[in-house]
This record gives C-alpha cells, structure tokens and sequence, in this order.
C-alpha cells in the first residue's frame, strides 16, 4: 500500500497507518527515520525529479563516515519500508 503525496507539497510527508517507524526532521526536506525503539535507521529525503517528488532512502555508512543512497521511490512508504527491510 503506497501514500498519495501531492507533487508541491511542504511538511513532513504522511505514512500509512500502519508503518512500524516515525520521522523526525532533521533539514529542510530530510527526515530521520526511527524505528519503534527510537533508533534511527537511515535517512528520507524528498528530491524534486521533473515537476514531481521523488524519495530518497539514505543509510549512514559507518566505516567511510559517509551516508549512501539506497535507492529513490515514487512513495515515501517504498523509501522508509527499502530502509526497514535493509538492515
């Protein structure tokens, strides 16, 4: 089940309701992403793609000290369930 988000939009973008995780902002179009214990588990970022929002799913790399791209969605529920399922 995907999350309709307006292209334009502003503001923390909505989950289904029965997403297991939270966002907290964290820049202008970043969210962390926690899960249910608080912990973070990577990073949603909205990025403009041709008149439309794209949803990026980030993950901090520990030994390069670097985040890394995991993939980018149509849905913020694709990025945050690509994160949840990648740990």
């Amino acid at each position: 089940m995907t999350t309709v988000i307006e292209a334009r939009s502003a503001g923390t973008p909505t989950l289904t309701s029965h997403s297991r995780v939270r966002l907290v902002a964290a820049a202008p179009s970043l969210w962390r992403v926690l899960d249910r214990a608080g912990i973070v588990i990577g990073h949603l970022q909205q990025v403009p793609h041709a008149g439309d929002i794209r949803f990026r799913a980030r993950r901090f790399h520990r030994p390069s000290q670097a985040f890394r791209d995991i993939g980018e969605f149509w849905s913020a529920d694709e990025a945050v369930e690509c994160l949840r399922l990648a740990r």
